[in-house]
C-alpha cells in the first residue's frame, strides 16, 4: 500500500511497465513460435489454432496465476470476466465501427455456440462461488476437445485461419531466443502488473475485483484489440470476430481452468454474482445470438457497444 505520492507513482509505473512487458513478451513469443512452426512445415491452419491462439492468451494466464500467488484471487477472476466484456463490447465494437463485422468466417456459428456454452459454465462457477481443481481439469479437457473438433471441422470445410505475417527474420537462431525472451517478459510483466494493481487498489480504497474488471482486463485485452485493428485495415472481418470469440472461450475454460489446477482450487467472490457475470452473459449472449441469426453487426451497433463499455467502466468506479 502506498502512503505517499511517490509510492503511488511507483505503483502506477509498475502497472505501465507490466503492460509493456506483457504486450512485448506476447508478441515476441507468438512471432518466434510462428517462425519455428514455419521451419518445421506445420500447416498454417494448425498454427492458427494452437500457437497463435495460446500465445495471445498467455498474458491473461500469467496475470491470473500471479494474482493467485499473491493471494489476490479477485484480480484473477475479475481479469477474466472483465476481459470477456472488453473483448465483446470494446474490441468487437471497434471492429464493427471499422466495418469489418459484415463478413464472418465459416466457423462463426460453431464458435458462437462455444462462447455461450463457456459463458454458462462461468455463470455456474460464479453462482457456486468456488472452482475446484477437479472442475478445472474438466474445463481444460473440454477446451482441448473443442480445439480438436474445431480443427477437424475447419479442415473438412476448407476454412482458413489467418496466422499473420511475422516481422521476425526467418532464422531459428532468432526465433528460439525470441520465444524464450517473450515468455520471460510475460511472467515478469504479470508480476509487475499485479503488484502495481493491488497497490493502487489498497491506496485508493478500490476493491481488487474492480481493478481486475477494469484496469487488468483492459490491459490484457490490448492484444485482441491490436489484432482487430490490423484485421480491420486488411479487411479481414472473419479474423476480427473469430479472434474475439476464441479468446473468450480460452479465457473461461483455459485460463480459469489452469489457474484452478495450479492453485489447488479457486475461491470466487460473491460480488461477481451481483452484476458482472450477468453483464458477461448478456453481452456474449446478444452477440452470439446475432451471429447465429446471421444478423449484421453494423457501425451503429458497434458505436453503441463501445459507449456501453465506457458506461460499464464508469459504473464500476462509481
Amino acid at each position: 500500500m502506498c502512503t505517499t505520492s511517490a509510492e503511488c507513482d511507483v505503483d502506477a509505473a509498475y502497472v505501465l511497465i507490466g503492460f509493456i512487458f506483457l504486450m512485448g513478451g506476447g508478441e515476441g513469443l507468438v512471432q518466434g513460435a510462428v517462425r519455428i512452426s514455419s521451419r518445421l512445415q506445420i500447416p498454417p491452419l494448425l498454427v492458427g489454432f494452437t500457437v497463435v491462439a495460446v500465445g495471445t492468451s498467455l498474458p491473461e494466464l500469467a496475470v491470473a496465476l500471479e494474482a493467485v500467488k499473491q493471494n489476490s484471487p479477485e484480480i484473477a477472476v475479475g481479469g477474466v470476466i472483465g476481459s470477456n466484456v472488453a473483448n465483446v463490447m470494446l474490441v468487437l465494437g471497434t471492429a464493427a465501427v471499422l466495418g469489418v463485422c459484415s463478413d464472418p468466417d465459416q466457423g462463426i456459428k460453431r464458435d458462437s455456440v462455444a462462447v455461450m456454452v463457456a459463458t454458462l459454465v462461468l455463470l455456474a462457477i460464479v453462482l457456486i462461488g468456488e472452482l475446484s481443481r477437479m472442475v478445472g481439469f474438466g474445463m481444460v479437457i473440454a477446451l482441448g476437445g473443442y480445439y480438436w473438433y474445431a480443427y477437424i471441422d475447419a479442415t473438412r470445410t476448407g476454412e482458413e485461419v489467418e496466422v499473420g505475417h511475422s516481422w521476425l527474420p526467418d532464422r531459428l537462431d532468432l526465433a528460439i531466443p525470441s520465444c524464450i525472451a517473450g515468455g520471460w517478459m510475460i511472467w515478469i510483466g504479470a508480476e509487475l502488473l499485479v503488484k502495481g494493481a493491488t497497490g493502487i487498489a489498497e491506496s485508493y480504497g478500490i476493491s481488487e475485483a474492480v481493478i481486475g474488471l477494469s484496469m487488468v482486463a483492459l490491459g490484457t485485452s490490448l492484444p485482441e484489440l491490436a489484432v482487430t485493428l490490423v484485421a480491420g485495415l486488411r479487411g479481414q472481418g472473419g479474423v476480427a470476430i473469430g479472434n474475439v470469440l476464441g479468446s473468450n472461450v480460452i479465457n473461461i475454460l483455459g485460463i480459469l481452468g489452469l489457474t484452478a489446477i495450479i492453485g489447488g482450487g479457486l475461491g470466487i467472490s460473491g460480488s461477481f454474482a451481483e452484476r458482472d457475470v450477468w453483464v458477461v452473459l448478456a453481452t456474449s449472449g446478444a452477440i452470439a445470438g446475432m451471429l447465429l441469426g446471421e444478423r449484421e453487426i453494423g457501425k451503429g451497433i458497434g458505436s453503441t457497444m463501445i459507449f456501453g463499455y465506457l458506461s460499464y467502466i464508469i459504473i464500476l468506479y462509481l
